[in-house]
């Protein structure tokens, strides 16, 4: 095809590519201090490798499309040596060098100083193989040698390049700084660190009660207030990602907040250039009153609901007015009684106060100003700080960002225990290359059909950033599975559990409230093909591919945030085989049994849209995970028993994870009593839905024959109110180079544009499989196609204790084998990606 570059490769002759990689990643991590002239020469020629493709090495486990390379490591380097450095030393505490201590070594001829290194997992014939090619052998044809590092493109061809090595960024560093957020370059971050206490108030916040009196604002505008800070540019739709750094913007960050002019001078300085921080503009209408615009996600031009700003310079006598102006949803739990959050940094250091319900005179209503094509909504509250010259921060609901993820995972890390049955893994790198983190979590097993036998349970949460509510519900669940109780040890003899605890790390470090750097929600995009556009969900959807070959999964759940409804509930599929009818309902309805005043079985909703076919919980469903869930989380709070009327705090969601666990190990119970009682409170409930759904529409019918056969689809209203809207366009990027495509065809018959002429085939599949709806996409108003379920107050449903007498003595029989848990020095699980 381009027969001038193959002269070009048949004349050239290139050293080992594994050695050259091998040198400068040794190198760059000190333990290697050699001249490179001293490295052997194997020098197998590149071209060979490539026009002889019977000599190349396919992947051992998955397809060839599992293993193409991570679009940020563009190392083109290809073979199956390796080498260590003089003398790799017990002291250093390296995975990477670890790797290469575990493998047997024999000493160069005519380099005594280097010693290559042979996989002791190979048999003696692959060995003999691999030593044949050290000297200049084809044997590599062979089938029987197999690697995985190799990577493949989409047309089967070796790319002359390997896989990033796991090891490197196997766990995380035992000493030293984490690896710091990579941000965006358009993105100016300061040099801070923000860092806020955990706390649990020691009474209840009560909902906001309305009094009637609350004033409507009428949005100023910076044509007649003072603009007291503005973010100069915000990459918004039309602008895409194209590269990352660590703390972002290159140059000086210049200071956006007004000057004061005194101690007298009353201004708020305001900021939220941190980490997850989410402000665009502040605007001074009245001495003590502010109109603020929060930053939509980057690359679009919509989704504002996450804030999470900073103040300083408090008056404590004051009383202040904040208005959010341009808040794109209509419903909101404000309107139920919903309190901003509140943090006081003197609170914090001085009385260890932490993150707390405040606000005065809230309401959320419709705005007067809007953009033309969409309205906008206000929130508008008062607040009277509790300190002079204080610095506060204000949150939708309570931040969980990125840095606070990795520093609880160096503490797993770092203990003992829990490295027993707690691996940390790299799952991928983000688009900005922050790493998306796996964890496998099991007892270690005693023998291979003992690791087999187990289940698997996968979790994930924040793919959609700015829902929090789904890190502490995480959280709370891995305190347990990660503890030395009974339960939590019970749950790791008997499951393999796979948790991928922030799905979107780039989108919680910029503060964005639903998508990716690639413009669109990931929750919609489960089915891509765009590997380099979507890499988490990519590679989690392969994770869990690979998982479904060699073990069952029982159950999958994807932890979310919901801006409409109180309580906690899930939403799952309905399945048609009469076999399974109604199994997907027991674990909902068992957790509302184990949670009953939090989570509530009756907002509950198992209906599939089309609308949401690219979703988590549908393509998992799809896949052939019967018990397939979305955990929606309110950022309000409870409507329902001891709860009633009150907000969530922290540690109630944790112990929802918790709870979790529990529910686990009554759904798995070998006593199948509890599961049968489910069943029959289910078929009544359904009767019940039935008769109600009837009696509306007027109709009568005898339920006593065949009344199950009714498709329970036609029963399920609509999960719209899930805060879904429709995203399911081509990313950023790549629509920016199909508008640029459209606009040089419509001015003058050009070229075709140089992605196009190099990927034909791959576009037009794109195309086909994401719906870019171009035109569509061009109207900043363009909603959902989902009818938006009507949202209504449940205070007034009744508060049914559900709970039964749980028998509590679970799995008799393995608890007595498991009185202690035996440590064994590795983890017989082989459920690595």
């Amino acid at each position: 095809m381009f027969p001038a570059l193959e002269t070009e490769l048949k004349q050239e002759t290139l050293p080992d590519p594994y050695e050259d990689f091998m040198y400068r990643h040794l190198r760059y991590y000190g333990y290697f201090k050699a001249q490179r002239g001293s490295l052997p020469n194997s020098a197998t020629p590149q071209h060979l490798w490539k026009n002889n493709p019977q000599c190349l090495l396919s992947g051992s486990v998955g397809e060839r499309h599992d293993l193409t390379p991570d679009p940020l490591q563009k190392e083109k380097l290809l073979s199956t040596q390796g080498f260590t450095g003089s003398n790799p030393g017990r002291g250093h505490g390296t995975a990477h060098q670890a790797t290469l201590r575990r493998r047997p070594t024999c000493h160069n001829q005519k380099d005594p100083q280097l010693k290559y290194t042979r996989p002791t997992c190979l048999s003696s014939t692959v060995r003999r193989q691999i030593e044949a090619v050290s000297r200049g052998s084809l044997l590599l044809s062979s089938p029987l040698l197999k690697s995985r590092q190799l990577l493949h493109n989409d047309f089967g061809e070796v790319n002359p390049r390997l896989r990033e090595p796991r090891d490197l960024f196997a766990f995380l560093p035992s000493s030293g700084p984490l690896q710091a957020p990579r941000w965006p370059i358009e993105c100016e971050v300061i040099k801070e660190n923000i860092h806020h206490i955990e706390w649990i108030p020691p009474q209840p916040e009560y909902f906001y009660q309305p009094t009637g009196n609350e004033k409507v604002p009428e949005i100023v505008g910076e044509e007649e207030g003072t603009v007291v800070y503005q973010l100069d540019s915000v990459p918004t739709e039309g602008s895409y990602f194209t590269s990352s750094r660590v703390g972002g913007k290159r140059g000086i960050i210049k200071d956006l907040a007004v000057t004061l002019q005194g101690p007298e001078d009353n201004a708020l300085l305001f900021e939220s250039r941190f980490e997850s921080g989410n402000l665009q503009k502040a605007v001074r209408v009245d001495t003590y009153e502010y109109e603020l615009t929060l930053r939509t996600d980057l690359y679009t031009n919509k989704y504002t609901q996450w804030f999470y700003f900073r103040v300083q310079n408090t008056r404590k006598d004051a009383t202040y007015r904040f208005t959010i102006v341009n808040l794109l949803k209509p419903k909101s739990l404000y309107t139920l009684g919903m309190k901003p959050l509140m943090y006081s940094q003197l609170d914090a250091d001085t009385h260890n106060i932490g993150w707390r319900r405040e606000g005065s005179e809230i309401k959320y209503c419709k705005s007067s100003t809007g953009d033309g094509q969409q309205p906008f909504y206000c929130l508008t509250w008062t607040i009277q700080f509790p300190h002079d010259q204080d610095t506060c921060f204000f949150a939708h609901f309570y931040p969980y960002t990125y840095t606070d993820l990795q520093c609880y995972l160096l503490s797993v890390a770092n203990n003992p225990v829990q490295a027993q049955f707690c691996k940390l893994r790299t799952l991928c790198r983000s688009l900005a290359g922050n790493i998306v983190y796996l964890l496998t979590i099991t007892n270690p097993s005693r023998t291979p059909q003992e690791a087999a036998a187990k289940k698997a349970v996968v979790l994930s949460a924040r793919v959609h950033p700015g829902e929090s509510n789904g890190s502490w519900i995480m959280k709370g669940f891995l305190d347990f599975i990660l503890s030395d109780s009974p339960d939590a040890q019970l749950l790791r003899n008997i499951f393999v559990f796979k948790v991928v605890p922030m799905l979107n790390p780039d989108g919680v470090i910029v503060g964005n409230s639903r998508c990716s750097l690639a413009g669109r929600d990931l929750n919609r995009h489960y089915k891509t093909i765009l590997k380099d556009s979507f890499p988490c969900i990519w590679y989690t959807r392969n994770m869990i591919k690979r998982l479904l070959e060699e073990r069952e999964v029982l159950l999958y759940c994807d932890f979310h945030g919901h801006s409409r409804k109180n309580n906690i509930f899930l939403y799952g599929c309905n399945n048609n085989d009469r076999k399974y009818w109604l199994h997907e309902r027991v674990f909902p309805l068992m957790l509302s049994k184990n949670a009953p005043d939090k989570f509530s079985f009756h907002s509950c909703n198992f209906k599939v849209q089309r609308c949401k076919e690219g979703t988590g919980r549908v393509v998992m469903w799809r896949m052939g995970i019967l018990n397939s869930y979305t955990m929606e989380s309110t950022f309000g709070g409870s409507t329902l028993g001891n709860k009633r009327d009150t907000h969530f705090t922290t540690e109630d969601l944790k112990s929802l994870g918790h709870q979790v666990c529990d529910t686990l190990l009554d759904f798995c119970d070998p006593d199948r009593a509890k599961f049968m009682q489910c069943l029959e409170e289910l078929k009544e409930l359904l009767q019940q839905e039935i008769h109600k759904k009837f009696n509306e529409l007027g109709q009568d019918m005898e339920l006593e024959g065949n009344w199950s056969d009714i498709s329970l689809s036609d029963i399920e209203s609509s999960t719209s109110g899930s805060d879904s809207s429709l995203s399911d366009g081509l990313p950023a990027h790549l629509l920016n180079i199909a508008r640029e495509e459209r606009a040089g065809f419509a001015s003058t018959l050009q070229k075709p544009h140089a992605f196009s002429r190099n990927s034909k085939n791959t576009s037009s599949s794109m195309v086909r499989n994401e719906k870019p709806r171009l035109n569509e996409r061009e109207k900043p108003g363009f909603t959902a196609s989902c009818s938006a379920k009507r949202s209504t107050n449940r205070s007034q449903e009744p508060a049914r204790d559900m709970k039964p007498s749980w028998s509590r003595n679970r799995y008799p029989v393995a608890k007595r084998g498991r009185a202690t848990l035996t440590v064994y020095p590795s983890l017989h699980v082989y459920t690595y990606p």
